[in-house]
């Protein structure tokens, strides 16, 4: 692990105090579990392998079906349990006996207070409280009840006409290209137009809100670097500025969206200036890089079945569908942790009050006890809407819906305007191992015209 720094990498007194409590954030958060991590898995424990050996970053999925080959729950001597089965997953995330842990729940409860107190509004991220991802009831009730008829049925369904329009827009960039980088060029471009239209973000920011985005979602991964972490801190630096910035501007000049009507709520509901923040850290974090994973892993999935693509083609009402299986089979997040806040049982086994339990989410969208020839990519499967993707019980994703128009008007329309994409070369994965998605897709948009 780095050492903290000193004063030769700060200049003044408050630079180097600042530095040392990065360093310590880091170390609390991430660096202390990440040695231990890098330990368990040279020792051959399969949890730990499947956050931080870098030997199976390309296919994760072998190692799920050895803890699958173990069982519905791994125990490692210095980490934590992991549920594989969907069962056993299911029971976990919908367990009032379990809870989110501040976000840390792996840490002992000493250290998880002192993360806490040494986190600032300055840099805290989508997995620091009080974010949606990081609370419990009573606090997560009320958060997600003032954010939720954002993301009815019907609120939903207001977005499908503007996201058909950005998508179309996109695509016609790139009616002149051959070539293209999917993700730059479109996976990630759509969701944050859709992002920034719920957080009232105006054009000319949008870029500089999606680049301080990616940063800050590096920390939704357990094994994040130093180097990795000092990034992600300067990104949400920046953002909490604009945040700042932003939220005053919507105070005198209010628009037709989610941020706008947070900031007028009043009375009870009111909320403070950390918990605003906090709803906008996790809008971007959470909703929109699951999208863009969804976007591009879907996209490379139908490329390497083009037999599914021209089942779509013919039942494009199949669409919907074809994203559930997406989710299914490649979800965009890996695995979740959960805390016991009480004695407890999972999957038949008894869990100690204390005990951070893994869900293997990625693991349980493949259990054949559910899902029928599991590893098979089927757009017809009837019950791919069972998968886990989005968690389930009190902390099943707010924005799923949304997500799931996403994903089905990015995809349908992308292949209607290019019906002969292809991918071209490897697509290269992000690095992340909770989320998983790809950072660059090379693709073909349409076959090379031959002279003669």
């Amino acid at each position: 692990m780095p050492e903290a720094p000193d004063a030769g990498d700060g200049g003044d007194m408050k630079s180097v105090k600042e530095n040392v409590l990065t360093w310590l954030r880091w170390a609390l958060a991430y660096g202390f579990g990440r040695l231990i991590l890098r330990w368990e898995a040279r020792r051959g424990n399969l949890v730990a392998r499947a956050l931080v050996d870098p030997g199976i970053q390309d296919d994760p999925y072998r190692v799920y079906e050895e803890v699958r080959a173990a069982g519905p729950d791994v125990a490692g001597k210095a980490l934590t349990p992991a549920t594989i089965s969907h069962a056993a997953t299911k029971q976990l995330l919908r367990s009032p006996d379990f809870g989110v842990g501040d976000g840390h729940g792996e840490l002992p409860t000493p250290l998880r207070r002192l993360l806490i107190r040494l986190q600032s509004l300055e840099v805290a991220g989508p997995m620091d409280p009080p974010s949606l991802l990081a609370v419990d009831p009573p606090e997560h009730t009320r958060y997600r009840r003032l954010i939720s008829k954002e993301f009815t049925a019907r609120a939903v369904a207001r977005h499908e006409e503007r996201m058909q329009k950005v998508a179309h827009q996109l695509l016609d960039d790139l009616e002149s290209s051959r070539t293209a980088d999917l993700v730059d060029a479109y996976a990630s471009l759509l969701p944050v137009a859709v992002i920034a239209d719920l957080l009232g973000v105006p054009e000319e920011r949008r870029l500089d809100v999606l680049a301080w985005g990616n940063d800050a979602a590096l920390t939704l991964d357990p094994g994040l670097s130093w180097r990795e972490y000092r990034r992600a801190e300067a990104a949400m630096r920046e953002l909490h500025a604009f945040i700042d910035t932003h939220i005053e501007n919507l105070r005198a000049n209010p628009g037709d969206d989610l941020m706008s009507r947070l900031v007028a709520v009043r009375d009870d509901d009111q909320l403070t200036t950390v918990e605003l923040h906090a709803i906008v850290l996790l809008t971007l974090g959470a909703g929109f890089e699951t999208t863009v994973n969804l976007i591009g892993t879907g996209a490379v999935l139908l490329d390497r079945h083009r037999d599914q693509l021209a089942l779509l083609r013919e039942k494009p009402e199949l669409w919907p569908n074809a994203v559930e299986e997406i989710l299914r089979i490649q979800p965009p997040v890996q695995m979740t942790l959960r805390l016991a806040y009480a004695d407890t049982e999972i999957g038949g086994r008894s869990i100690p009050r204390g005990t951070a339990v893994t869900a293997m989410i990625a693991g349980a969208n493949r259990d054949p006890q559910v899902f029928p020839d599991p590893t098979r990519f089927d757009v017809t499967r009837s019950n791919a809407h069972e998968h886990l993707a989005f968690s389930s019980g009190e902390h099943y994703c707010v924005g799923s819906g949304l997500a799931r128009l996403e994903g089905s008007v990015g995809l349908r329309t992308l292949f209607e305007r290019f019906p002969d994409l292809r991918v071209t070369g490897e697509p290269r994965l992000r690095d992340t191992r909770i989320l998983r998605g790809y950072e660059s897709i090379p693709v073909e948009l349409r076959a090379p015209v031959h002279s003669g």
